[in-house]
């Protein structure tokens, strides 16, 4: 088993990967800004803030994987891409491979098309902000890592969150970065997306790449 470091793991998907890791008998350390109300068995938790390099080379140090499940939302959004700046140059000196929670908007609805966050009229203003950080990661700031960082960012389908949480149904589809139900986005529970988070970990199949999970 291997030790999962997840940073933003008292989160939506955070929380969720949490529970799949450690159900199947990783050891899981959860860093967060706030405690859980629901810790899960096992687990550790660590308070701390993400931004900071000294507390993520603290909790990435010995760490065979790290998850990245620190959010844009909010206040936050202005700082998400320095933070996933700082927590890829920990992640590479310890070489640890880094596993990121993304968004859909980076997706395409087809080979070699445009991808959704090219045209966001059909999203709330107020959200433009924090896709975009998103997007920007996986579009320029992970591939203009050093070799040695081996990073996975793992899309959502375009349902998918807490105002939309969805049920387990124990599967999920899987795709690169083409929108595996690009018609009308898909969706997936937070359950079911830790599951095909937590597979994409244990099989390792996958290197500086985009891949995304759907129903």
């Amino acid at each position: 088993m291997s030790h999962i470091t997840v940073i933003g793991g008292t989160g939506y998907a955070g929380s969720a990967i949490v529970a799949e890791a450690a159900a199947r008998g990783h050891q899981v350390t959860a860093l967060s800004r706030s405690r859980p109300d629901a810790p899960v068995p096992g687990v550790t938790y660590l308070q701390g803030d993400a931004t900071d390099e000294a507390t993520l080379s603290e909790v990435i140090e010995g760490a065979d994987v790290v998850a990245g499940a620190y959010a844009a939302r909010g206040p936050h959004s202005s700082s998400f891409r320095e933070a996933y700046r700082a927590i890829a140059r920990t992640a590479d000196a310890a070489g640890v491979p880094l596993f990121i929670v993304g968004g859909h908007s980076s997706l395409r609805p087809a080979p070699g098309a445009d991808r959704f966050v090219t045209d966001l009229s059909n999203i709330p203003a107020e959200l433009h902000d924090e896709i975009r950080a998103g997007s920007a990661l996986v579009i320029e700031d992970l591939p203009a890592t050093p070799e040695t960082l081996d990073w996975v960012y793992v899309s959502p389908a375009l349902r998918f969150g807490a105002q939309m949480p969805g049920e387990r149904l124990g599967h999920y589809r899987l795709g690169d970065d083409v929108a595996v139900q690009p018609e009308d986005g898909g969706a997936i529970s937070a359950a079911d997306y830790a599951l095909g988070f937590v597979d994409l970990i244990e099989k390792g199949e996958h290197h500086r790449a985009e891949v995304n999970l759907g129903h």
